[in-house]
């Protein structure tokens, strides 16, 4: 007898006798009818789904489940925990997270028992100022006062540089009663604990004897310590400083 090509199911052949049609009829009726049975239950059934944007994920081999839509702006991600092995999540707008704000005054302030949990660090100082004119603004990486660790570099490339200062001086001759004092500061990998810590910063302030006009600097800083950065400290050259806010931010 001859047979289908896709299931098997055996059809008369082209040489059978009339006689035998009912019995063929038969045989192949029952073979739609396992075959459709069969491909049935194991279907997965529409039900299983009962939201728009739901999905049929499985569970383990053989297994689906429903995995339901996630909320607006959400992604979807592997999740080895998770039943199907995705999850929805929400990612973080930028991938940064404000740690603290600080208010500057007094000689120093010092931002202290910083997370480690980030990938770098970024330091935003709004309206900062000294008390004395023609002063000058510091940083310095754990608050470390002790001399020959600090260095900040003005050009790139520039070679045969000495660690000469227990700071970095990111301003000099600034107005002490103007208020466009601002800095941006960016620490890379500032967890690990194998190499020197570096920071590359960018500052604009008001002249001290012309006040419409500015001063600037944009330079790497270097710290010749490897342990992590756990504190920061911003001071004036002499003096108080007597406004400004400092905006601490993680960043993934």
């Amino acid at each position: 007898m001859a047979t289908t090509t896709n299931y098997g199911w055996v059809t008369p052949d082209d040489t059978s006798l009339v006689k035998d049609g009912a019995s063929a009829i038969r045989t192949l009726g029952t073979s739609i009818d396992t075959t459709t049975f069969n491909n049935a239950s194991a279907a997965i059934a529409k039900t299983i789904v009962d939201a728009k944007g739901d999905i049929i994920a499985a569970t383990a081999a053989d297994t689906v489940a429903r995995l339901a839509v996630g909320t607006n702006g959400q992604v979807l991600t592997a999740d080895s925990t998770a039943a199907t092995g995705l999850a929805y999540t929400t990612i973080s707008a930028g991938g940064m997270t404000l740690i603290s704000t600080t208010t500057l005054s007094g000689a120093s302030i010092t931002l202290s028992s910083i997370p480690q949990t980030y990938n770098s660090l970024y330091v935003v100082i709004r309206n900062w100022r000294n008390a004395n004119d023609g002063e000058a603004f510091y940083m310095r990486f754990n608050a470390d006062a002790t001399a020959s660790r600090h260095r900040g570099i003005y050009t790139a490339g520039q070679a045969g540089n000495t660690f000469n200062g227990s700071f970095i001086q990111m301003s000099t001759l600034t107005d002490n009663g103007a208020s466009q004092g601002s800095a941006a500061i960016t620490f890379p990998d500032y967890t690990n604990t194998t190499t020197w810590k570096t920071a590359n910063i960018f500052t604009v302030g008001n002249d001290s004897s012309v006040t419409t006009e500015v001063r600037s600097a944009w330079m790497q800083a270097i710290y010749n310590q490897t342990g992590a950065i756990t504190s920061l400290q911003f001071l004036a050259s002499a003096g108080n400083l007597t406004s400004g806010d400092v905006l601490l931010y993680g960043v993934k």
